[in-house]
């Protein structure tokens, strides 16, 4: 979320007409965020979240779209794009795609706010995810595999600056590892890629929406559930065993990790802190862009906590590996009860 294309107050009173929004309160540009424009429209029938996207075409969002509404059919809790008065669910905005949902209701935590309970219930709604998609067939490209963030890396690289040299060379470094070392013969279906605080809403302690599925594709499950660690555990620069074990918790309620996947889950710990150096560094710092457009987000939050999961810094991993391998072999050494 962000705001990178204009949508003046005329604009938006066509908008809420063609949508069949009632009239229009006031429109609000919304900061947080990296990749998409959004704006909250107020009407006098209620708030609603339209969305434009910058980078992605008609086809990739018509995908977006249709992965919605079957997850909203499913029963899982994301938002629902809104129907013009001609039928469709999106319109063309600037030579960009818009599209409008109800805005969801709810309170956006941040990481610090989020209890036990919130967690539990966070790994409990990503199983859900990777279960329900089971069902779904389509395909989803992923834009941030391990391939497509070399690539981004290595034009990012070009143009960061000397003095940036040691971060380069772990950089260089990672990438070596992890292409010898990522498990490519694991689970996959249709993952989140984002499960990070702001994109989620909570009503108390129980979760309301999970919103934002730009990244949503087809990918390794584990890979997403290392991806909620990386943004739900790690809190005062270090990652917490109490909040990693209650995470852990609801996702194994509903789906059982194998232990290909306990045995991967560092290297995909480290792929996710990578990625997210990566397309920060490409996204914020070498995009300027006027403050007045969105929140800066700092690729050296992830590129520390890389540093962690490489164990060249103390943080708390040393109690996530412990707790990684009494999972696997718990899991190894349990014996199967004979069928009767």
């Amino acid at each position: 979320m962000a705001i990178y294309t204009t949508l003046a107050k005329k604009d938006a009173i066509k908008l809420v007409d063609e949508f069949a929004l009632g009239e229009l309160v006031s429109v609000t540009g919304i900061k947080n965020g990296s990749v998409n424009t959004h704006y909250l429209l107020e009407t006098k029938r209620g708030r609603f979240f339209a969305k434009i996207d910058e980078i992605k075409g008609e086809l990739e969002v018509k995908q977006e779209l249709d992965l919605l509404f079957y997850l909203k059919k499913q029963g899982f809790p994301c938002l629902q794009p809104i129907k013009s008065k001609t039928g469709r669910h999106y319109v063309e905005f600037n030579g960009k795609i818009l599209t409008i949902s109800r805005y969801l209701e709810g309170a956006e935590l941040g990481v610090e706010s989020l209890t036990a309970t919130h967690l539990t219930a966070l790994g409990n709604a990503l199983a859900n995810l990777h279960l329900i998609g089971r069902g779904y067939k389509k395909g989803i490209d992923n834009r941030f595999g391990f391939n497509r963030i070399v690539m981004t890396y290595r034009e990012a690289r070009r143009q960061l600056p000397p003095h940036l040299k040691h971060i380069i060379r772990v950089l260089d470094d990672e990438f070596s590892y992890l292409e010898n070392y990522l498990d490519n013969n694991l689970p996959k279906g249709i993952i989140h890629g984002d499960l990070f605080p702001d994109n989620v809403k909570f009503k108390g302690t129980r979760l309301v929406g999970v919103l934002d599925f730009e990244a949503a594709c087809r990918g390794k499950l584990i890979y997403d559930l290392a991806t909620a660690v990386n943004a739900l555990c790690f809190v005062d620069g270090r990652y917490r065993i109490d909040r990693f074990e209650a995470l852990i918790s609801g996702y194994e309620s509903l789906r059982p990790l194998s232990l290909p996947e306990w045995d991967s889950f560092p290297n995909e710990l480290r792929f996710s802190a990578l990625r997210f150096t990566v397309t920060r560094i490409k996204d914020f710092f070498l995009r300027k862009v006027d403050e007045n457009q969105r929140v800066y987000k700092d690729f050296k939050e992830f590129y520390e906590r890389l540093l962690i999961l490489r164990r060249e810094k103390t943080g708390g991993m040393e109690d996530i590996l412990l707790a990684m391998a009494t999972g696997y072999d718990y899991r190894k050494y349990q014996k199967s009860k004979p069928s009767k």
